[in-house]
């Protein structure tokens, strides 16, 4: 779980990525921190935040397969 966490705040670090695509990848992030939540609800949670990502029409075409990647990693928990 803490790669994928790793992952997904590299992906927030590139400017490139616009805005509204960001807020949905730090709430995939938060979802993941979750203290109080079991694996599964919180991939699941954050699995829901991704999805959106992936049929984003502005998401920047080398992004597409990191987020898939990271969505295969959190449907396997």
């Amino acid at each position: 779980m803490q790669s994928l966490i790793e992952q997904l705040t590299e992906i927030l670090e590139d400017d490139s990525i616009p805005r509204n695509i960001k807020g949905k990848i730090e709430n995939a992030v938060n979802a993941l921190n979750e203290k109080d939540k079991e694996d599964g609800f919180k991939a699941n949670k954050a699995l829901q935040e991704l999805d959106e990502i992936s049929d984003d029409p502005n998401i920047p075409s080398y992004l597409r397969p990191q987020i898939w990647n990271i969505v295969s990693k959190l449907e396997t928990l």
